[in-house]
């Protein structure tokens, strides 16, 4: 333990690891066994039933809800179930004072993560700042996003550090669209993936400070709102998943509301928003992808550097992932022989991702919070005396479906999102029928794609 030696022992090579992990950050970092599985979790075994079959019912699933879907053609029909909504709270100064008390929260916790982090013990399990943010944060909290609300715009304690600082308020280059954020999503899972960052705490440190000096940057040049809605990788992510969930906010009102009704109010405007959703599709599928053994299979055979494979293979994803909506728009447009562009059907359907991306994300990480919730929770009482020996649950073998229904489920959700927006676009109600098959098509691809991985033993990553 980190409290056996002379205090001004730990700290110096404390702080040199702490300068290296934000040296770290902005270089090659060497390939290592860190991503959120690495805290010790249990890992994935593989389905008694052959994968084969998994890939078969599932992409039958999602074949026949679309058989489903298409049988509901009353637009007024559609309409309603889409602007459905029932008020909860209607109290704006309840709600003003809560965000107040929530961005203070968050405040301490990024306080707490990074003394921690830095200082406290440096095993994995034993630090409060790691776990906070792998298993309370990433896992716990994204899942929130998305089955309950979008609570990052008051949580965010950077947005709450930049209300206080100046700013010079410089206008955003509108032709840089999110690409900033897109790109930064990407680096920020290649950098989970690659290095350390989920195994010693110090490292972490460093990187939430590259990440706080970056971002308070930004929003001194160009202010807190174009930069959290441009440039900042996460708040665009939970932003995106907030628009799945069954509950919304309009100014003073907690609204419940119909699933994914909320994606139709984010449809890309440009070629780089549509990037960004397709990004946060592929990077939680990629973060599985690297713990199978068929990845490990190809690192074996492939004479490539790992430095370089890595982000070889990631950003090869995202352009297959991209690559392949973009034909279906262009195959439902031959299909329909519509006069809407490539581009605006792209636009268009994107959104409906989403909802596939947090189911995924649903599946990769529910087992893992859970396995990891009770650590967390035991290191909370004493961050810097954790005992010796902390508490992992262990997902009975039949958990494995809960992440397979979980996939299943946002894939429902896309079709209905897509079913609703192509009644939107196309008059008739064959041709918008019509117009979905090649969108379907690439679902039922990311759908086994997703079974696929989920059926895997789970390995440790090259």
């Amino acid at each position: 333990m980190a409290a056996s030696c002379r205090w001004s022992r730990c700290t110096r090579r404390r702080v040199i690891s702490l300068v290296a992990g934000v040296a770290a950050v902005g270089v090659l970092a060497v390939p290592a066994l860190a991503h959120g599985g690495s805290l010790g979790s249990a890992g994935r075994e593989s389905v008694a039933v052959p994968t084969w079959l998994v890939l078969l019912t599932g992409g039958a699933a999602v074949g026949a809800s679309f058989l489903l879907a298409s049988l509901v053609t009353d637009r007024s029909l559609i309409a309603a179930v889409e602007s459905w909504s029932r008020g909860l709270i209607d109290s704006g100064a309840v709600l003003r004072w809560g965000a107040r008390v929530v961005s203070l929260l968050g405040l301490v916790v990024l306080a707490v993560v990074l003394f921690v982090a830095s200082m406290g013990p440096q095993q994995p399990l034993a630090n409060l700042g790691l776990l906070t943010v792998w298993v309370g944060w990433w896992a716990g909290y994204t899942m929130s996003t998305y089955l309950v609300g979008n609570t990052w715009p008051a949580l965010n304690p950077w947005r709450t550090l930049s209300r206080v600082l100046p700013s010079l308020s410089y206008s955003y280059p509108e032709r840089l669209g999110v690409w900033p954020a897109t790109v930064a999503l990407l680096a920020l899972v290649w950098v989970e993936v690659v290095s350390p960052v989920a195994d010693q705490p110090d490292f972490l440190a460093g990187v939430i400070i590259v990440y706080t000096a970056v971002t308070l940057l930004g929003t001194l040049v160009f202010g807190t709102q174009q930069w959290f809605d441009s440039a900042d990788p996460v708040a665009r992510v939970f932003d995106h998943y907030g628009r799945v969930a069954p509950f919304g906010r309009d100014r003073d009102t907690i609204s419940l509301q119909t699933p994914g009704s909320a994606l139709a109010d984010i449809a890309p405007a440009t070629r780089s928003e549509v990037a960004f959703v397709i990004a946060l599709l592929w990077v939680t599928t990629f973060d599985g992808f690297v713990s199978t053994p068929a990845w490990r299979s190809i690192v074996d055979v492939v004479p490539v550097p790992l430095s370089a494979l890595y982000p070889l293979a990631l950003v090869a994803g995202f352009g297959l992932f991209l690559a392949a909506f973009y034909g279906a728009a262009r195959a439902s447009k031959r299909i329909t022989g519509t006069c809407v562009t490539t581009a605006s059907l792209v636009r268009e359907f994107a959104p409906s991702l989403l909802a596939i991306a947090a189911g995924y994300h649903l599946a990769h990480y529910l087992g893992y919070f859970i396995s990891l919730l009770p650590a967390l929770a035991t290191v909370a009482t004493a961050p810097l005396a954790p005992p010796a020996e902390v508490t992992l649950l262990v997902a009975p073998d039949w958990f494995e479906t809960v992440g397979m229904l979980a996939i299943l489920v946002g894939h429902f959700l896309a079709i209905w999102v897509a079913h609703a927006t192509a009644f939107d676009i196309f008059p008739g109600r064959l041709q918008a029928i019509r117009s979905q098959y090649p969108f379907i098509a690439v679902m039922v691809f990311y759908t086994m794609t997703s079974l696929w991985i989920l059926a895997q033993p789970e390995v440790a990553a090259p």
